[in-house]
This record gives C-alpha cells, structure tokens and sequence, in this order.
C-alpha cells in the first residue's frame, strides 16, 4: 500500500459524520497530496480492495487505518 493509499485511508478514519468521501478527497486536494483524479481512483481502488463499502471504512479498513495511524506517530 502506498502513501497516498495509507493518508487516505486515516483521512477517513478521522473525518466528521456529515463530510461525504469526495469532501475528504477535495481536503487531501487541496494539501496538494494529489489530484482530484488520482484521489477518485485512490476511492476506486480502495473500494475494490475492500477497505470502502459506501461512505464507511470496512472493518478490513478500520483496522488498517488504525496501523496507519499508530505508524505516523512519533
């Protein structure tokens, strides 16, 4: 998985209930992380691999979120 993938992923974990997926995406944009295109096919990606149903992490993905999280910490 790489850094976008992981970014994106703990971006989820830790967004508000009333953003959708796409306000996640147009944040992660707007970091400059990558573009709206790639972050589409990032969702893409992420939805086919099983970490994204909807709007909501899987629990596949709660749990790799929650690593991600744990190795970003100093």
């Amino acid at each position: 998985m790489d850094i976008n993938e992981k970014v994106l992923l703990l971006a989820i974990l830790k967004k508000e209930l009333d953003e959708t997926l796409n306000d996640v995406v147009l944040k992660l944009e707007n970091t400059n992380l990558f573009s709206l295109k790639e972050g589409k096919k990032l969702l893409k990606k992420l939805r086919n691999e099983e970490y994204l149903t909807d709007s909501y992490l899987t629990l596949k993905g709660e749990v790799i979120a929650k690593n991600v999280e744990q190795e970003f910490k100093i």
